[in-house]
């Protein structure tokens, strides 16, 4: 089970990746943001794009749980993304925005989270209409694991178009611990 620190170390990740796979692509021209490479959202615009759109949808669930979530209220007032596939925003610098706000709150929520809260279920509506229930902490790992493995697609179109992202694992994010001397 995540535990709330990890939760944290994960969410300033994601902050971390975020920020560099968007400057990135800041260097790009908007034909080459939105030429479609063949990736699961055709151009590396489109994969951005879905990854706002799977953190929107996933945070206004995370809205409704009944602890820890009053940080998570203004993304309630985003409009529900009807498509996994939908333009948030009409351009890099909007969705660059729309970007900085959810890795805000994320960073803001995984303050709040507990044992307490890490120990729900989640009940939701899923975007096909299902009704589901899951433990939040095992929804939490899907919520990570999905940006970064669409953060991977976007790490390979940037480079196709010959742009290097520098290192993205997760372990250069960790902190190095002292050896004890026994």
């Amino acid at each position: 089970m995540l535990t709330p620190a990890a939760i944290r170390q994960l969410a300033a990740y994601n902050r971390g990746m975020n920020d560099k796979l968007y400057q990135a692509a800041a260097s790009l021209p908007d034909d080459v943001l939105h030429a479609d490479r063949g990736a699961f959202f055709g151009s590396l615009f489109g994969t951005l794009s879905h990854i706002v759109v799977g953190d929107t949808v996933w945070l206004r669930r995370f809205a409704t749980l009944p602890y820890g979530a009053e940080v998570l209220q203004p993304v309630r007032l985003w409009p529900q993304p009807v498509a996994l596939d939908a333009r948030p925003a009409a351009n890099l610098a909007e969705l660059a925005a729309l970007r900085q706000q959810l890795d805000s709150l994320i960073e803001q929520w995984a303050a709040t989270l507990d044992e307490r809260v890490l120990a729900q279920d989640l009940a939701y509506q899923a975007m096909r209409g299902d009704a589901c229930v899951k433990a939040l902490g095992g929804v939490l790992l899907h919520f990570f694991n999905h940006q970064t493995h669409h953060r991977g697609q976007a790490s390979t179109l940037l480079s196709q178009a010959g742009v290097d992202v520098g290192v993205t694992d997760l372990l250069m994010w960790l902190p190095d611990v002292a050896a004890s001397s026994d």
